[in-house]
């Protein structure tokens, strides 16, 4: 038997099947109306492995897009990954899903995820992987932006941050339009792990992980509020152990936590898929949210004008992309950290050539 994912691919002329179902109503003068056209927002996802299929998913049950193309270099997996989803369809949002090992389906996206990347061996540094991406990266991100020259692209690889920078000077973008996910889910682990410890819900926590997503960002304790109170002002009061050496075992323990998550279960997944998931809706939605991403930050924190390094800092996120960067108000040790870790990403461009 024939496998197929529409009775088309059966042999069954598709046609205009549903004019045997329904019947136009036709308006006071006779005529039959027009159909109503909007546009309709597409998103690919380049790269169907764990991280991927969890983005995948997550938009599609968030009703994000009205299509979705999935690119793999593994033909059955991707088309068994888009099958189990296309089962689903009497449980989701109406949502065309199409895949191929081809780039050229992603031609006329909105916005571009590129999961795609050598998997994070555990233990690995973010930067380790550097080498095994780059190469990947010269053969998608040329051909995403000649199919699509007017997407977003939404670097999700790690290392995050240079990989950014890769797909900035290899798509020819203006930077607002190359954004890197950044350190959105590391922001999120912090959140989490204040709100547990406080008693709230993560949500209500303002607090921001910036500068690399990996072993070099920082925590910025100093605007870290819940309901507009300061926080660590009133731990160290009511807890003398939060001192120095205390901050900086949560920030590790923030920064350790995706390596914990992969040596128990081999890869991340679910966390990663609904933080690009909220960074998609604020981009496709112009919701104007703010979230720290991999962004170009030259010129920012006494960052150097001359290096085009990008790293995470708080930016409004809109239907054009980066539509501003947050002047945050950071302690002199934060900033020295930031430049530091700028510094470190910095070396790691200028080694790639580009």
């Amino acid at each position: 038997m024939k496998k197929a994912s529409s009775l088309s691919e059966l042999g069954f002329d598709a046609g205009d099947a549903s004019s045997g179902f329904f019947r136009p109503v036709a308006d006071g003068g006779g005529a039959t109306p027009t159909a109503h056209r909007r546009r309709l927002t597409k998103v690919s996802v380049i790269g169907a492995g764990n991280v991927g299929m969890a983005i995948a998913q997550t938009i599609l049950t968030r009703d994000l897009a009205d299509e979705i193309a999935l690119v793999d270099a593994l033909p059955d997996k991707l088309r068994g990954e888009m099958l189990d989803l296309q089962h689903a369809a009497a449980f989701l949002p109406r949502t065309r899903l199409v895949s191929d090992t081809d780039l050229a389906v992603t031609r006329g996206s909105d916005l571009a995820i590129v999961t795609a990347g050598a998997r994070q061996i555990p233990g690995e540094s973010r930067l380790n992987l550097l080498q095994r991406n780059v190469a990947l990266f010269r053969k998608i991100v040329p051909a995403v932006a000649e199919h699509s020259p007017e997407a977003l692209l939404l670097i999700v690889a790690n290392p995050v941050d240079v990989l950014t920078y890769v797909a900035w000077k290899l798509s020819g973008f203006p930077a607002s339009r190359v954004i890197g996910s950044g350190t959105n889910l590391d922001s999120s682990r912090f959140r989490f792990l204040l709100a547990e410890h406080l008693d709230v819900n993560a949500q209500d926590v303002q607090a921001y992980m910036v500068g690399e997503h990996g072993d070099s960002s920082v925590a910025v304790w100093s605007s870290v509020s819940v309901a507009g109170m300061p926080v660590l002002k009133s731990l160290q009061a009511s807890h003398r152990s939060f001192d120095e050496a205390a901050l900086e075992g949560i920030r590790r323990s923030v920064v350790d936590s995706a390596y914990e998550v992969i040596s128990l279960k081999g890869y991340t997944s679910w966390a990663i898929g609904y933080s690009v998931a909220s960074l998609a809706a604020s981009l496709l939605r112009d919701q104007r949210r703010i979230h720290p991403v991999s962004v170009l930050a030259r010129g920012f924190h006494g960052i150097p004008a001359e290096n085009d390094v990008f790293l995470s800092l708080p930016a409004r996120l809109g239907r054009a992309g980066v539509l501003g960067v947050a002047e945050m108000e950071l302690t002199e040790e934060e900033a020295r950290r930031l430049r530091r870790s700028a510094k470190t990403l910095w070396e790691n461009c200028q080694q790639l050539g580009l």
